[in-house]
Parts: structure tokens; sequence; C-alpha cells
């Protein structure tokens, strides 16, 4: 659980440069990544700047996000050994779809199917 705890006080803005690096190391884009964390939370171009500005943390990212997108919960497979449909904890489930929603990214994957549109 300590761990979970260390996650949830990290700044998003000191992780989301690595997801554009990963992302931008594929060939996409950090638009791409915007449009994958705006569809995920509700947030916009504006918000998700002062989130930055503020080194707003995940648990905070996350709790106030706009509106989870209701599609989430089809995003199914392993990111980092586990199955993210079978994390029982709503936080560190949401933090995990958007690293799996990342990572469909870097691998190539379209944006309309990571997008579960």
């Amino acid at each position: 659980m300590k761990n979970n705890e260390r996650v949830y006080k990290m700044s998003f803005a000191s992780v989301y440069p690595h997801y554009i690096a990963k992302a931008e190391k594929k060939g996409r884009t950090k638009a791409e990544v915007d449009e994958i964390i705006f569809w995920l939370t509700g947030y916009d171009e504006k918000s998700l700047q002062e989130i930055l500005e503020n080194k707003t943390n995940f648990q905070d990212f996350f709790e106030n996000a706009p509106q989870m997108n209701p599609n989430a919960s089809k995003i199914t497979g392993v990111i980092c050994g586990y199955r993210v449909e079978e994390i029982e904890e709503k936080l560190m489930q949401q933090i995990r779809y958007l690293d799996k929603l990342i990572d469909e990214l870097a691998k190539g994957k379209k944006m309309e199917k990571i997008l579960r549109t």
C-alpha cells in the first residue's frame, strides 16, 4: 500500500514528459498524448496546463477530473504485470488506464481504437 501512496502523491507534471517521450520515440505526437488525456479525464488544454504548472499530484489529478470517460471500462489488458480491468483500487486503476492508453499509442495503434470508438 505504501508504494501506491507514493505514486498518488507524485506530481502528474513529473510523469507527463515521459508519456510524451515514449510516444515521440515511436513516431507519435504530444497532441496525441494530450488527446488521450482529454478523452480519459475530460480535461482540456487550459486545465491540463494548470495541472502541469501547479504540479498537481496523481490523486488530485484523477479525483478532480471533470468527467472520467464512461468507456474507460473498455480498457483491458496487462500493464506493469497487472490486468487493468482487475485492479480493485479505483485510483490505481485510473492511473493504469492512462498508462495502458499511452502504451497502445506507442505501439502504433490507431487513435480510434485507443479511444474505444
